[in-house]
């Protein structure tokens, strides 16, 4: 029976043959994850059900990264607690507050593989689908149930191939291409589909490329985001696992697949405005917009790829004095690269501050919060009001190209 990727995925957790969209099944749980903001909630549903220990203490990856270093006094908390449960538990992947956001973290330290199924109690979760595993957010008290059984219920989701071809122009990126498909789609557009990704243009995307697309499949719906294994899935693998994993791909004739073609050839740098991540325009529109923050980060844009990009068109300028700059790199490893290249002190010479990894302002965090009436440019994923702080602030998205430019500008400004 033909079936989509996704389809294929779950028919093999859930132990079945076939499975058809639609369908309800238990699936085994290949990897399950819980950071700093969420995870508190989890713990306290798991220990009232009374299990002593959790399913499999290899196969749950606890983070801390929206949170860090603790902010408040409650946050303290919190992070004392996980570390008592995870000791507790003997929960042997454990990254405290050194190593950066979880969705970045998470494919560095290898635990992610094609074929597999991973929940975490994060919606950007589906981050993970860009190496090709089925990869969902899923809510604490759910992930107290895995905790406890390992397993999940799953409705099977419909499939929705977003076939893309041509090639992007200059300073055009997948963030403007994820960006264009949810403008035109909308915020409900894949509502519990499969977000897949396909065509000669994502045969071209590196794998931190991919990550941003599938990172935004939730932004139109999606149950998840996913492109289909490739060499370059296995070299990114090669030096990150040794366990064995198994590539599946999406047949052409399965019954809950559509396909949506779409053209980049002219496609130019897109931005998603307030106070909804639908809201896209092309640049062209809104340019000259003043602004008062740009953040250079997130699970969405702080990859090194993302960091050479910005670098590269703000090295020997500096940033405006109308503007403040946050440069938040996803990941310990990524900050330590950014290091290695002297990227990190472009940024600094250009009067940019330099953050430790986490997540940042993305969901009012720690660090970077708007005031009442201002205007930040983001490289994140959502835009919605109160998303960076006040609620009478505004926030839109872009590349981190669009975010560099506009950063010597002070204003939104066209990195072409």
């Amino acid at each position: 029976m033909p079936m989509t990727m996704a389809e294929k995925i779950l028919a093999k957790a859930s132990v079945k043959k076939n499975v058809e969209a639609g369908e309800i099944v238990m699936a085994n749980i290949d990897v399950a994850m819980t950071h700093d903001l969420t995870g508190p909630l989890s713990v306290k549903s798991f220990e009232k059900i009374g299990t002593e220990n959790v399913w499999d203490p290899e196969k749950i990856v606890v983070l801390f990264d929206h949170q860090v270093p603790a902010d408040s006094l409650e946050a303290a908390e919190n992070h004392i607690m996980l570390r008592k449960f995870v000791e507790k538990q003997g929960i042997t992947n454990f990254y405290d507050v050194r190593e950066g956001v979880c969705h970045q973290v998470l494919p560095e330290k290898g635990h992610i593989k094609p074929g597999e199924v991973v929940v975490g109690t994060d919606s950007h979760t589906c981050t993970h689908g860009a190496l090709g595993a089925f990869s969902t957010g899923i809510g604490s008290t759910d992930m107290a149930m895995v905790f406890a059984t390992g397993k999940l219920w799953f409705k099977v989701p419909e499939t929705i191939k977003f076939q893309i071809e041509g090639s992007l122009n200059d300073f055009v990126y997948a963030k403007d291409v994820v960006l264009d498909i949810i403008g035109k789609i909308g915020a409900d557009g894949a509502t519990y589909k499969a977000c897949e990704f396909s065509g000669e243009t994502i045969k071209k995307m590196s794998i931190s490329e991919r990550m941003v697309l599938c990172n935004m499949a939730i932004e139109m719906g999606g149950k998840t985001g996913l492109v289909e294994p490739d060499e370059k899935t296995i070299n990114y693998l090669k030096n990150r696992t040794n366990k064995e994993y198994e590539i599946m791909k999406t047949d052409d004739d399965a019954q809950s697949l559509q396909t949506m073609q779409i053209d980049i050839d002219d496609l130019e740098p897109q931005i998603a405005c307030p106070h909804n991540v639908d809201n896209v325009k092309p640049i062209s529109e809104v340019e000259g917009t003043h602004i008062d923050q740009v953040f250079l980060g997130s699970c969405t844009n702080g990859r090194l790829q993302d960091l050479r990009t910005a670098a590269k068109i703000i090295k020997g300028n500096k940033v405006s004095d109308k503007v403040r700059m946050l440069v938040i790199p996803a990941s310990r490893e990524v900050y330590t690269r950014a290091m290695e290249e002297g990227l990190l002190k472009t940024f600094v010479d250009s009067g940019a501050l330099v953050c430790n990894p986490c997540c940042g302002p993305c969901l009012g965090g720690h660090v970077g919060l708007l005031g009442p009436g201002e205007v930040s440019l983001s490289t994140s994923n959502r835009n919605f009001r109160g998303r960076q702080g006040s609620t009478d602030a505004e926030v839109y998205l872009s590349s981190a190209a669009v975010a560099a430019a506009s950063a010597l500008k002070g204003s939104i400004t066209d990195p072409r």
